[in-house]
């Protein structure tokens, strides 16, 4: 099993453009800088015996199309989550609905669940928005 770099190391941000890693042990760096690497993070350590240094560059246009890009798969997903949310909820009611309940009360219910869905469609969206917007201010 893996562990987590911040379990095998301290992680220290010196200033806003600049990541340290120190390993619990020497030993550990070559690992850690390894792990770094194939993280596919973008960022290239450099290892000085002791530390490893993390250099974060300016964003580009490029890479900031790619930010808002993975960020709209995250919220690709948390849509799914929440549809799949009202998809359990439904099931519930349609559960009651055999055991007695009346068909106006498992009404009701269906459209407060999908007011309370398109609620929280709404606020992903905007959470969204907001994000992108941060990502492609210069």
């Amino acid at each position: 099993m893996m562990t987590p770099l911040s379990g095998a190391a301290s992680i220290n941000t010196p200033d806003a453009r600049t990541i340290v890693v120190k390993p619990f042990e020497k030993k550990m760096i070559a690992e850690c800088e390894k792990a770094i690497r194939n993280s596919n993070i973008g960022l290239t350590p450099m290892n000085d015996g002791e530390i490893i240094r993390l250099n974060i560059p300016p964003l580009t246009e490029e890479r900031r199309r790619d930010l808002v890009k993975r960020v709209k798969a995250e919220i690709e997903t948390a849509k799914i989550n929440v549809r799949n949310v009202r998809q359990d909820a439904n099931s519930s009611i349609k559960k009651l609905k055999n055991d007695g309940v009346s068909e106006d009360a498992v009404k009701a219910g269906e459209e407060r669940i999908q007011k309370m869905t398109d609620a929280y469609i709404v606020k992903v969206d905007a959470a969204f928005a907001d994000k992108e917007k941060d990502i492609m201010s210069v």
